[in-house]
């Protein structure tokens, strides 16, 4: 999964601190003018702590993978199949300095070739994240509905995979 130079591949324990550290930066560039550094801080420590990841790392169904350009972890993706024909996307964070670059655009593509099986992905992203909503929007999603996470309203939005095939 090479194209340039970036490697798209499945991470690995070492690489845990990498994503950590990529998922708390992307988080603060996104969220903390829409809901405040601090609550940015507590949410990302439990949701994106090293020990949390560890426990996804390698769930049976699941796809936990990393872009990594000349050695750096640059992007992320986490997708739950576990549920088929649904293919759940749980993350996908690209640094800041990364991106519009495509290679949020390759984690999705991996990580769905890795399940051909699903028909239908899924995920929520914040109102608010202007920058993910026009993301999956010009990737083909669509909203479907709405859901609070956290204290905060989500767009939840699907592609339809068949369409694509």
């Amino acid at each position: 999964m090479a194209e340039g130079d970036i490697t798209i591949r499945y991470a690995v324990e070492a690489d845990l601190t990498a994503v950590c550290a990529l998922l708390n930066e992307t988080w603060h560039d996104t969220y903390d003018a829409l809901l405040g550094a601090e609550w940015v801080n507590e949410v990302s420590a439990r949701w994106h702590a090293v020990d949390n990841l560890r426990k996804q790392l390698g769930v049976p169904g699941t796809s936990f993978l990393v872009a990594v350009d000349q050695g750096r972890i640059v992007g992320h993706i986490l997708v739950d199949a576990r549920e088929p024909p649904a293919l759940v996307i749980s993350r996908l964070y690209v640094l800041p300095a990364h991106q519009r670059g495509g290679i949020g655009a390759r984690l999705l593509a991996a990580a769905t070739a890795e399940h051909p099986e699903g028909e239908t992905l899924r995920l929520d992203v914040e109102v608010r994240n202007e920058k993910g909503v026009n993301f999956y929007r010009r990737a083909g999603f669509t909203e479907v509905g709405r859901t609070v996470i956290e204290g905060s309203e989500h767009l939840v939005m699907e592609r339809q995979e068949t369409d694509r095939k």
